[in-house]
């Protein structure tokens, strides 16, 4: 009688459900919906009730014969892989007191006593007239229902259906929706044990608390890592008690500017969100309130005539600057040194003329001249501007090459590329045949790919004679440069730098942001004629600001102010923003650039004589004890401020507003900053060294070595990836990942993803995890838009949703009205689009077989099998093993490896389903440890993907590691364990 009133309530709420969307569906979701119910056509009993339930509601006749004529249809067929879909969807849960809720449903006549409803209940508990199970907690009772579905088949991995419809039908993600809010968490050990001693004390029957047969696979298997370490790194690492110790970023932890950099960057975001929402245009719900403001500054820039230009022409300009005046001394230097130094300031031609002289002068004759910046948006502007001087189309004499675009061809002569993209080419020809001159410019800010080159090309130069070696850079700090290269010589280039007036702050600013806000708009109503530039840490605080000062200025506007032009620069804005920055402002006006640190040197913006100066910026830091690596707000080095302070005297005298104090300049800033290599993951560069022979990695010439713990986890990680061998030399797999410009992770998992012939959907994901904020919520219609949202969400994780997005934009023609009405960014999906173009060429170069099926990607179906998902997150897990977490009991969740308590990020798809094993690409470090961008995985492919890092253990058998789990008092349970503290610092 149970299994009967089971099997009623689960068609009774198919129709609830379907009738609801009725309205909202067309013949493909009908038929989707109908396969979740046509399990009904096998028993005549659950046909009779489904008949009477749809006659007791008068469901509409034309519904109904609909279901019917698919039902039939579907049955006669006994088409196996319905068959097996109606198995799948009996393993629905089904709360067995939702009954009494269904309207016009009578239970009197076929409910046993047990069930009964009672007049009233307490909040938290079932209804009382359940007899022996009566005051047991609602949650645990949840649990007793679980255990009345069927056991699931091992077939599709970790457990449920992927979606109710059908595998290539239409409705198979708003199946996957549909289900979010009633899938129930798994048991905790301790609800299982108090289920048992329930019926080892006959509280409870024993048919109804069979609870462990019923629950997901990933529940009754516990994984465990293995205390075992490369026979190369036996002692060595980590795990077996070597100290984690990295490089201090902080030349005074507890000063005020290490203080204002840990709590303005979540004032700031806090103060974005709030101006979000508050200013949404209702009239473009579709459009970020920070959108909306550069939307304006944009077209107010595009309508007006932009300053008046110099009269100058492009020679005349070339010879004024000061690198002129030594193009010969200059030239002789080159031809009489293989190695040389070269001193200038930024503006000085350094950048964009050297490269010309050398070119004119017959180097480009006898190979490439190349020139590295270490960031995109420079090598892609200096390389147009390099091109109109030269007189050429960009990409013809003079091109660009950066991670997934190359304006180059054969005939170019003069070659400007990131740091990256050389260390690439190194990795395919140590030796660099095709070049003649290599320029390392902006050689100060010591990214990781420009060590690595200093101690490649130091040994290159003595096996090729023929190739001219420059390093550039625009701070004074030449003769460490020029003793690494065996005491090479100087070559410095006199700057034309004005006097610069520096104000610091008599107090500490505690709010940095609105700090530099509150100097611009004083700047602007006071000073004389003159653009402004403000450094600040990055795109988040760039688009709060230039929001928030567009807003200032509106509010002003019955004052008539002057003009203020705000204009923004980040590394991931459209390039036709970032060359507004150039532009001379409209007659009257003011300009103000709005810019991270890669204003500092790497671009000339003329016009500039007020600087705000805040004294932070954002790094990569990373950590050797926990493996995570975040983007943090330090402050800066003195050389920074010294930097940022001398844009303002290009042109003329200016002065630089510094949101600090004069004490904190000289006591809590280092003199210079840590170079990247010593603060962040090497696995990358690890695996680009092995490539190219570097086996001895302790004792390779770097300029400043790295610290050797983070070399030692690199070669660990690399070992687990099984890219090095026992006695740590590359492996076939590993000089195959060692191919791909991307991090070892993704391309090991872009490998398995070609051998599960899942290479496109992979591709679409990994293009789609390039890019942020996809998903928008105006406040007007978050309702709407979570209903849009749900139409993609896969409870196969964020990945598998992402997927379901971009198949479902290629089937709307990449329609720009389909973004707005699903509430999708626009702009984000484009970004992905060109990502995942560039990323298919990169491996059709690599796999035939790839290149063969991506002929045939039109023709093929976009909708995501069940089959297909798991081959997916398969591939997934077959690159990113190493990002495992496991439910924790207490709160939130633990990785695997480092036993670090991280919690899901409440956006993720599968936020309210808190699965028991879930895998992420990214750790977030805010107010917690979000995990994002997090899907489903089966414990077991972790035994069988990575067999030396994980085994499968006995839940129910105490461990070594589970004696030395911390156990916290089950009276705190429900706690914050930190809700005690005054701040949300952790010092």
């Amino acid at each position: 009688m149970l299994k009967k009133l089971v099997d009623l309530a689960f068609v009774n709420r198919v129709i609830k459900q379907t009738k609801l969307v009725l309205s909202d569906v067309d013949d493909n979701d009908l038929e989707s919906i109908v396969e979740m119910v046509c399990d009904v056509a096998e028993s005549s009993a659950t046909r009779e009730a489904f008949i009477a339930a749809s006659e007791e509601w008068e469901l509409p006749v034309e519904f109904r014969e609909s279901v019917w004529r698919l039902c039939s249809r579907l049955s006669s067929a006994k088409n196996p892989r319905y068959l097996e879909r109606f198995r799948e969807t009996r393993h629905e849960e089904v709360p067995v007191q939702v009954l009494s809720s269904f309207p016009g449903l009578s239970l009197s006549n076929c409910t046993p006593a047990c069930l009964q409803e009672e007049p009233s209940r307490g909040e938290g508990e079932v209804p009382l007239g359940l007899g022996p199970m009566s005051g047991i907690p609602l949650e645990l009772m949840e649990g007793l229902q679980v255990a009345q579905e069927d056991e699931e088949d091992d077939e599709g991995g970790w457990g449920r259906s992927s979606g109710g419809g059908n595998s290539t039908g239409g409705n198979s993600v708003r199946g996957d929706a549909g289900r979010m809010g009633r899938r129930k968490r798994p048991l905790s050990d301790y609800e299982r044990w108090e289920l048992m001693q329930l019926q080892a004390s006959g509280v409870a029957c024993e048919t109804v608390v069979e609870a462990p047969p019923a629950l997901e696979e990933s529940v009754l298997v516990d994984i465990e890592v293995r205390a075992v370490e490369p026979k190369f790194l036996k002692g060595q690492t980590v795990r077996s008690g070597v100290k984690a110790d990295g490089v201090s970023l902080l030349g005074a932890p507890d000063g005020t500017l290490a203080r204002s950099a840990a709590t303005s960057g979540v004032l700031a975001r806090e103060r974005r969100e709030a101006a979000r929402e508050s200013q949404q245009d209702r009239g473009r719900p579709w459009e970020a309130s920070n959108e909306r403001a550069l939307r304006r500054q944009r077209r107010f820039v595009d309508l007006r005539s932009l300053g008046p230009r110099e009269d100058k022409s492009i020679a005349q300009r070339r010879r004024d600057l000061p690198i002129f005046s030594l193009r010969r001394e200059l030239l002789d230097a080159v031809a009489n040194h293989q190695v040389l130094v070269m001193i200038g300031e930024t503006g000085s031609g350094k950048t964009t003329q050297l490269p010309q002289y050398l070119a004119e002068a017959g180097y480009g004759e006898r190979g490439i001249v190349a020139c590295t910046q270490p960031r995109r948006v420079a090598a892609t502007s200096i390389a147009q501007r390099v091109a109109d001087e030269y007189g050429c189309r960009l990409g013809q004499e003079v091109g660009y090459t950066i991670r997934f675009d190359d304006m180059s061809s054969a005939d170019t002569l003069i070659k400007y590329m990131t740091d990256g993209i050389l260390l690439r080419e190194c990795v395919l020809d140590v030796s660099l045949p095709k070049y003649s001159v290599i320029i390392l410019d902006e050689a100060h800010e010591r990214t990781i790919a420009t060590d690595v080159l200093f101690g490649l090309l130091k040994t290159l130069v003595t096996k090729r004679p023929d190739l001219k070696l420059i390093i550039t850079s625009a701070t004074l700090d030449a003769e460490k440069f020029s003793a690494y290269f065996n005491d090479a010589p100087i070559f410095i280039i006199p700057g034309r730098s004005y006097k610069v007036d520096i104000y610091y702050s008599k107090t500490a600013e505690p709010d940095y942001l609105e700090a530099a806000l509150l100097t611009v708009m004083q700047i602007h109503l006071t000073e004389p004629a003159g653009d402004i530039l403000v450094f600040l840490t990055g795109q988040e605080e760039i688009e709060s600001a230039c929001a928030a000062l567009h807003n200032r200025m509106e509010a002003l506007a019955d004052q008539d102010p002057p003009p203020l032009i705000i204009l923004p620069v980040y590394a991931s804005l459209p390039s036709e923003m970032q060359t507004l920055i150039f532009e001379p402002p409209p007659p009257g006006s003011r300009k103000c650039v709005v810019a991270t640190n890669i204003a500092e040197a790497s671009l000339t913006i003329d016009g500039i004589k007020f600087v705000v100066d805040p004294g932070v910026a954002k790094v990569k830091v990373y950590s050797a004890k926990t493996g995570i690596e975040s983007l943090t707000a330090v402050p800066i080095s003195q050389a920074n401020a010294k930097q940022r302070s001398g844009r303002a005297g290009r042109t003329g005298p200016g002065k630089c507003f510094r949101l600090y104090t004069e004490d904190a300049f000289n006591n809590e800033m280092l003199p210079t900053a840590v170079p990247e290599i010593q603060r962040s993951e090497l696995c990358s560069t690890v695996l680009q060294l092995k490539a190219l022979g570097v086996n001895d990695l302790l004792h390779f010439d770097f300029m400043d070595a790295p610290p050797v713990v983070n070399l030692i986890q690199a070669l660990e990680t690399l070992y687990e990836l099984k890219a090095l061998d026992d006695d740590g030399y590359l492996t076939t797999l590993g000089k195959r990942m060692a191919e791909f410009p991307m991090e070892p992770q993704m391309a090991k998992t872009l490998l398995a993803a070609l051998d599960l012939d899942v290479g496109t959907e992979l591709i679409t994901i990994s293009s789609m995890l390039q890019i942020e904020n996809i998903f928008y919520r105006p406040r007007d219609k978050q309702e709407q838009a979570e209903t849009k949202k749900g139409q993609f969400v896969s409870i196969d994780g964020d990945h598998i949703t992402y997927l379901n997005v971009y198949n479902a934009w290629s089937e709307s023609a990449f329609s720009k009205s389909w973004c707005y009405e699903n509430f999708i960014q626009y702009s984000s999906m484009r970004k992905a689009q060109e990502i995942r173009k560039q990323l298919i060429n990169i491996l059709c170069r690599y796999s035939p077989k790839f290149r063969d099926s991506i002929r045939f990607e039109n023709q093929s179906s976009t909708r995501v099998s069940k089959r297909k998902s798991e081959k997916i997150r398969q591939a997934i897990c077959a690159g990113y093993f190493r990002n495992v977490a496991k439910k924790d009991p207490q709160e939130g969740y633990k990785t695997l490896l480092e036993d670090q308590q991280v919690f899901l990020h409440p956006m993720s798809s599968i936020y309210s389903i808190q699965s028991q094993y879930v895998l992420y690409h990214r750790l977030m470090l805010t107010t917690k440890e979000y995990i994002k961008d997090c899907c489903v995985i089966n414990p077991k492919w972790l035994t069988a993907i990575a067999p030396h890092l994980f085994e499968e253990t006995n839940p129910n058998k105490l461990t070594a590691k589970k004696l030395k789990d911390k156990i916290q008092p089950l009276a705190n349970r429900h706690e914050d364990p930190n809700a005690w503290r005054l701040s949300r610092r952790r010092i």
